[in-house]
């Protein structure tokens, strides 16, 4: 009597194959979590950026939902749940989503370095008079009588500790400069949502 379970390789080939397609459950988990924080990235982000991601309709809802919640422990469930609807999405859908992260990313990070190379170019100022002469070499139609008073006032108010009103005002005509230097772009509402984040300036 043949054995049964004999054969040219003792199984059949298909046998495990579901077994190794299907995920294993770390796999499962870790991609689950990597979701999550997808998902928290988004609730972190700017509204306005929220709303123009490419991304299913009840996602963006869920996440801008979530945004609007103080409550902490409701805060807690909000993510929960988005972290359930950014499950539902599929690879290319992700792949979209990601790519939009890492562009801001990459936006912010150019953002802060012109933004640190405003404020170096500000210290100059008040601490170099040869620096008003090189920007005003590059900038004739800036008011030069103008910018005298703010450096003299800012180096004032760092004296006597005072509000720094003039400080960020030649921080301010630096950015202008600096934003009509550079070529409109696609990018610009961004940086623009940036420097409003940034704070001082």
């Amino acid at each position: 009597m043949p054995n049964p379970n004999r054969g040219s390789v003792g199984f059949q080939s298909n046998e495990f194959e579901q077994e190794y397609e299907r995920p294993s459950k770390s796999e499962a988990k870790r991609h689950s979590n990597e979701l999550q924080k997808l998902g928290e990235q988004l609730v972190e982000a700017a509204r306005d950026r929220v709303k123009r991601v490419e991304m299913p309709e009840d996602v963006r809802e869920a996440i801008l939902t979530c945004q609007s919640i103080t409550n902490h422990e409701g805060r807690r469930r909000a993510l929960q749940f988005v972290g359930k609807k950014m499950r539902t999405l599929d690879e290319e859908e992700i792949a979209v989503i990601q790519r939009t992260i890492d562009s801001w990313k990459g936006a912010s990070k150019a953002e802060t370095a012109s933004l640190h190379a405003l404020e170096r170019r500000r210290e100059k100022l008040l601490t170099d008079d040869t620096a008003l002469t090189k920007l005003l070499e590059e900038n004739p139609e800036l008011d030069v009588q103008h910018l005298r008073t703010l450096i003299r006032n800012a180096r004032k108010e760092q004296a006597e500790s005072k509000p720094p009103k003039a400080y960020r005002e030649i921080f301010q005509i630096l950015k202008d400069l600096n934003k009509k230097s550079k070529p409109a772009n696609a990018e610009g509402d961004d940086e623009e949502a940036i420097d409003d984040e940034s704070g001082d300036e």
